[in-house]
C-alpha cells in the first residue's frame, strides 16, 4: 500500500475511535452520529466532518458516498445498544439491538474492504448469542473473513479496567490481532494518568482548565467522602452516614458504590455517570470528590488537551459526562487502527 484508506466513523459520539484512527496516520473523512450535541468535539479535534443521522434510516448510498474514489474503504463503528428498559415487554429483540442490524445493513450494502465494531462483551451472550451471530452471519454471506476477541483497554495503555469486544473483518484475508502493549508491570497507573493535575475541591472549575471540574457535593455526601479512606469505601463509615441499602442483606452486593480510587491501579470502567460520586468508585484518591470531567477523559486517553466544551453553549456536566463515558478509549482505537494497517501491509 502506498495511501491509506478514506474512513467512515459511525456512531462516533464525540471521536474516540476516530482520534485513535487519525493518530495512526489514517483519513478518517467524516463521524456520523445521531446526537448532534457531539459535533463541536467531534470536528474540533480531528481533521473529519461531523453529520448529523439517524442511521437506522439513512440510505447506505449517502454514507458510500463520504469515501469518494477511494480504493479502499474502511468502516468502524461502535453501534451502541439503546436504553430500552428490560420491564418494556414492547421491546423487540431487534428494538434493543437496532443500531447493529443497521450497521450491518450498510456493510451489506456498502461492502468495505475492512470494519471494525466495538461493543459490550455481553453482546456475545445476548439472548443466547443471537443478535451477535445475525450480525456475523451478514459479514460472512458479503464475503468476510471475520476475527473478533474480548480484549482490556489497560492492555493497549489505557488507565483503565475496560472489558470491550473488538470485531474486525476484511475481504482480504483473515485479520490478526497484534499483541498487548502492555502488562502487570506496565499497566498506566491512575497516578501516572491524572496524578499531574492541579487540585480542585467539589464544585470547583479550574482556572486553567474548564473542563477540569468536578460535581458539588451535598453536605451529607461530603462528610461520607471524608469518611472514606484511601481505597475504601462506605463499609469504612460509620452507622449514621449509610444509606438504607447499605444495611440490607443485598448491600453487599452496592461494595464499589461511593468508593475511592488508588492512585497505583488502573481506574474502573467508566460509566456515563462517571462523575458522580455515589455511582460507582469514582471518588479520587485523595481530595474530597468525585474525579473531575477533565480526569474521566483522560480514563478514556483522551488527550490532556481535547477540547469538549463548547464556548457558544451552555455547559451540561450531565451530557459531557454521559459522552466521555460512551466514547471509545482513543488508545484502544489506536490500536485497532493499527491491527488493520498492518493487515493492509500485508495485501
Amino acid at each position: 500500500m502506498n495511501t491509506l484508506p478514506k474512513v467512515v466513523d459511525l456512531f462516533c459520539g464525540i471521536g474516540g475511535l476516530t482520534h485513535g484512527f487519525v493518530k495512526e496516520g489514517f483519513n478518517v473523512v467524516a463521524g456520523i452520529d445521531f446526537d448532534g450535541e457531539c459535533r463541536f468535539a467531534y470536528e474540533k479535534n480531528n481533521n473529519s466532518k461531523f453529520l448529523q443521522r439517524d442511521l437506522t434510516v439513512t440510505h447506505s448510498s449517502e454514507v458510500n458516498e463520504l469515501f469518494g474514489d477511494s480504493k479502499l474503504k474502511v468502516l468502524i463503528g461502535c453501534a451502541p445498544c439503546q436504553a430500552f428498559s428490560t420491564l418494556n415487554n414492547k421491546s423487540t429483540l431487534n428494538d434493543k439491538w437496532k443500531l447493529l442490524y443497521s450497521f450491518g445493513r450498510f456493510i451489506s450494502e456498502i461492502k468495505p474492504d475492512i470494519i471494525s465494531m466495538e461493543n459490550v462483551p455481553n453482546l456475545l451472550k445476548f439472548d443466547s448469542g443471537k443478535v451477535f451471530n445475525d450480525f456475523v452471519k451478514v459479514l460472512e454471506i458479503s464475503g468476510y473473513q471475520v476475527t473478533y476477541k474480548v480484549l482490556n483497554a489497560k492492555e493497549y495503555g489505557v488507565p483503565q479496567n475496560r472489558n470491550r469486544l473488538i470485531l474486525i473483518a476484511s475481504l482480504h484475508g483473515k485479520v490478526e490481532f497484534l499483541p498487548p502493549t502492555h502488562n502487570d508491570g506496565n499497566f498506566v497507573s491512575l497516578k501516572k494518568a491524572i496524578g499531574h493535575l492541579p487540585e480542585i475541591s467539589d464544585g470547583e472549575v479550574c482556572a486553567k482548565d474548564s473542563l477540569h471540574r468536578s460535581r458539588s457535593l451535598s453536605p451529607l455526601n461530603k462528610k461520607r467522602i471524608e469518611a472514606t479512606p484511601y481505597g475504601g469505601g462506605w463499609t469504612n463509615w460509620p452507622e449514621e452516614l449509610r444509606l438504607e441499602c447499605h444495611n440490607r442483606a443485598t448491600g453487599k452486593t452496592y461494595g464499589s458504590f461511593y468508593g475511592r480510587m488508588t492512585w497505583e491501579d488502573v481506574a474502573p470502567t467508566l460509566t456515563t455517570q462517571c462523575i458522580g460520586l455515589g455511582n460507582g468508585r469514582f471518588g479520587h484518591p485523595e481530595q474530597n470528590r468525585a474525579i473531575s470531567l477533565r480526569e474521566a477523559a483522560i480514563i478514556q486517553s483522551f488527550p490532556d488537551n481535547y477540547e469538549l466544551i463548547n464556548p457558544n453553549k451552555k455547559i451540561s456536566i450531565g451530557l459531557l459526562s454521559r459522552h466521555i463515558g460512551n466514547a471509545v478509549p482513543v488508545l484502544l482505537g489506536s490500536f485497532i487502527a493499527r491491527t488493520i494497517k498492518y493487515h493492509l501491509s500485508q495485501l
